[in-house]
């Protein structure tokens, strides 16, 4: 997950990040509202704001997102514990709000509950530079183009994107695309690499012993 994190208390900034990056996400940290607002797209998968912040605040800035029709899932930090300003945070469409002090693996726990919902709802995913797939439509697209593709090899894709980022085992693909048939390993190996000689990119990993992963693309 590609995350964006706004606090100007730069020890809590370095402690988040170092610890957001050691349970593998990206990280971008901003201690400036107004320098969140010159540089935001829809590049971020999540935002960790703090509130009271110089320039622009937190609720400003989510205020200006909602405006400007970009929707990322933002999970405030603040010391503020005021109801008003907790009602606030909810009502312009914050997923959490984290009182401070907190402990860093609450955030992780919550980040993780966002990510979980984020893999069930988005219905569009990007795998490469070139590749993005529907969930909606399982169909891969190739710059924008729909690919053809034989029904198993949409099948693996389609289990691959439901579990973005994370591993998916040589049972779940024998239970979600071969239908629970008494197929061996090296035959879903053997579909995979035909797959995958397939494409013009190579976005499936093949991780070693374990299965195979897509992880979501970010542009640079």
């Amino acid at each position: 997950m590609k995350i964006l994190l706004l606090e100007d208390e730069m020890m809590l900034n370095n402690a988040i990040c170092e610890y957001l990056r050691d349970i593998g996400h990206m990280v971008e940290s901003f201690s400036d509202g107004a320098d969140v607002l010159n540089s935001i797209e829809n590049k971020y998968d999540l935002l960790v704001m703090d509130v009271n912040v110089p320039s622009v605040d937190g609720f400003s800035i989510l205020e200006e997102l909602n405006r400007r029709k970009i929707h990322i899932p933002t999970i405030f930090i603040s010391a503020q514990i005021d109801i008003e300003d907790i009602t606030k945070a909810y009502n312009l469409g914050a997923r959490e709000y984290l009182k401070k002090p907190f402990h860093l693996g609450e955030l992780g726990i919550k980040i993780n509950q966002i990510l979980k919902k984020e893999q069930n709802n988005t219905s569009h995913i990007r795998f490469s530079e070139n590749y993005s797939y529907s969930k909606d439509k399982q169909t891969l697209y190739f710059n924008g183009e729909p690919q053809n593709l034989t029904k198993k090899q949409l099948e693996i894709i389609h289990i691959l994107a439901l579990n973005i980022n994370m591993i998916v085992d040589f049972e779940r693909f024998r239970e979600d695309v071969w239908d629970a048939e008494n197929i061996d390993n090296p035959t879903i190996r053997a579909e995979i690499s035909r797959l995958k000689k397939s494409l013009k990119e190579d976005f499936i990993k093949n991780i070693r012993g374990l299965g195979y992963k897509i992880d979501r693309y970010y542009s640079v």
